[in-house]
């Protein structure tokens, strides 16, 4: 087994030294670089780098060897094909590795790894690959040659290839009825299965790579259904046999942390997965049914998600109108929608982009969804008590100059946000009502006083997210005048405009569309509509005033971004109103 490089005293020996013991550079090179080091600051590894005295390649050999791992040359290294098949090409891809020996006796893999500060890269590994693994260091430009030389210039295996194989030898896993007790062994044993292991990884790491939000394990009584979620809408992958449920819910109850011998009662878990420079977090719900668990895993993979205002796809008067919001010293702005519309995503943009170290900035959040670097976020938990409204009575002792609400849900919260607001602070909350003027009536009828609302919102914004037409296909077309009509245009108001769609190709898997955009509804209250809040009026007359004084409603903003060719008339239709016409 290597060891730590160390000096005669024991310390671990510095990453210079180290490479001028390799021959990489001189001694002379070195003082040279620690002397800039003292004036610049900086890693000694960045210096030399700058100076152009060492690679990256050559800074990783000398970081692996730094902390005693093994240093394989794959140039000089036959590995055996029955190691080669124990990793997918996709996983050894996405983590960057190559398996080069196992030891049967120890069920350890011995994997060369293109980055060895990846440690938690090996702790995805040993769950993925149900085995212990040991890491080897070796240069990038090596890993990447061994891939295309062991697994060949075919991409890796496909889940539909692997599930068609797993059907064809599906005798080893026996269907397992709901009420039957089975051995907490056994079920070990059938979710440690090497071809459920290998399904599961294959399934996760495409459902990523394809930037799935939620992935759908679904059993019914003659069928077991996996789909993602890609864009709003869910795509069926090819069914495995139904006996798999079992194994494949285990195995993920495993990676989450689970009881998996609990098939009766609902469990939630969490899947960290470092997957090269990223970390990737997946919640995992788990929920009995007739015929077993159905589990949805949401996938929170920050690098997906934008969370810079200025890229969540706003117009120009938009964007104006948010950063006038988000600066106001205090009031409170709502966002609304439904379940899946994007508010978070928008609020946590408004959080990044006032994000300063002169504002103290609290959250309280169910769940706390991504990590927001100097930001406090405290995570809701209802079974001890932690309530929304528990949490904000503390948050406010704590000095804060901005706060978000992740959802006002009841009276309590919704007086707490308030009282917030008039002592001077600025409050982010959302709500789940389908338009911006719609939400006076929501909070009236939870108990807020009309007057205390006209006091402290100042704004109200309705957002949707719609499907972006894919770039590879995208075509102009003619529509048809009932589609005009459906969605409140005029065909002669329409002569000369161009509308496009996508004809559906491979890059969209066959959808014609790529990626969503949010169309947003912003209603600014003003010295009118605060009178007419605080006279009760009603919903229609507030949407009347708001339109007036220049609020674009969710259809008219779908209907800009169809005329600015991102979007289509018939997603716009699906996803606002009829009363915003």
């Amino acid at each position: 087994m290597p060891q730590i490089s160390r000096d005669d005293g024991g310390m671990r020996l510095p990453l210079g030294q180290i490479l001028v013991n390799q021959g990489v550079i001189t001694e002379e090179q070195l003082q040279e670089a620690l002397a800039r080091q003292k004036e610049s600051g900086g890693a000694i590894g960045a210096v030399l780098r700058e100076m152009g005295l060492v690679s990256d390649q050559e800074i990783m050999l000398a970081l692996g060897h730094q902390m005693g791992m093994e240093v394989v040359d794959l140039n000089e290294t036959d590995i055996p094909p029955e190691i080669i098949q124990r990793v997918d090409r996709q996983v050894a891809e996405v983590y960057r590795i190559v398996p080069v020996a196992y030891d049967e006796d120890e069920n350890t893999l011995l994997i060369a790894m293109a980055d060895p500060l990846n440690i938690h890269a090996l702790d995805d590994l040993r769950f993925m690959l149900n085995c212990n693994v040991r890491g080897a260091v070796s240069d990038e430009a090596s890993v990447r040659a061994a891939i295309e030389k062991y697994y060949g210039q075919a991409p890796g295996e496909k889940i539909e290839d692997l599930i068609s194989q797993i059907s064809a030898e599906s005798e080893q896993f026996k269907e397992i009825s709901v009420d039957e007790a089975i051995d907490e062994s056994r079920l070990e044993d059938m979710a440690n299965a090497m071809p459920v292991v290998k399904l599961l990884n294959l399934v996760l790491i495409t459902a990523i790579k394809d930037q799935s939000s939620d992935i759908h394990f679904e059993p019914f009584e003659d069928v077991f259904r996996i789909r993602y979620r890609i864009d709003g809408a869910l795509v069926e992958l090819q069914s495995p046999p139904r006996s798999l449920a079992l194994p494949l819910i285990s195995r993920i109850k495993v990676m989450a942390h689970l009881n998996i011998a609990e098939r009766r009662v609902p469990q939630d878990g969490r899947i960290m997965l470092s997957l090269g420079n990223k970390t990737v977090d997946l919640r995992v719900s788990c929920l009995p049914t007739m015929f077993g668990e159905s589990v949805v895993i949401r996938v929170l993979d920050k690098t997906v998600v934008a969370l810079d205002i200025h890229r969540l796809g706003m117009r120009e008067e938009d964007l104006e109108q948010f950063m006038e919001l988000i600066n106001k010293p205090n009031g409170i702005v709502l966002v609304t929608g439904p379940t899946g519309s994007g508010k978070t995503t928008t609020l946590y943009a408004c959080l990044n982009a006032i994000n300063d170290v002169a504002w103290k900035i609290i959250t309280t959040e169910d769940p706390v969804e991504y990590e927001l670097p100097g930001i406090i976020q405290v995570p809701v938990k209802s079974e001890i008590g932690v309530t929304y409204a528990a949490c904000l009575r503390t948050i406010l002792r704590q000095d804060p100059d901005i706060i978000l609400v992740g959802e006002i849900r009841d009276r309590e919260t919704a007086d707490i946000a308030v009282e917030a607001a008039l002592t001077g602070h600025l409050v982010f909350s959302t709500l789940h009502t389908q338009d911006a003027p719609g939400t006076v009536a929501r909070l009236v009828e939870i108990g807020v006083e009309p007057y205390l609302l006209a006091a402290t919102v100042e704004a109200i914004i309705a957002q949707r997210l719609v499907r972006c037409i894919c770039l590879q296909c995208k075509e102009p077309y003619t529509p048809t005048d009932e589609e005009l009509y459906e969605i409140g245009l005029d065909p002669a108001s329409c002569k000369g405009r161009k509308f496009y769609y996508g004809r559906k190709c491979e890059a969209c898997k066959k959808t014609g569309y790529k990626g969503r955009n949010a169309i947003y509804e912003i209603m600014r209250l003003d010295a009118t509509l605060r009178e007419q809040i605080i006279a009760k009026k009603s919903t229609e007359v507030l949407r009347a005033t708001a339109r007036e004084r220049g609020m674009h409603t969710l259809r008219d903003a779908g209907l800009l971004k169809v005329f600015d060719g991102i979007t289509t008339i018939e997603e716009v239709v699906k996803e606002t109103m009829a009363m915003d016409t």
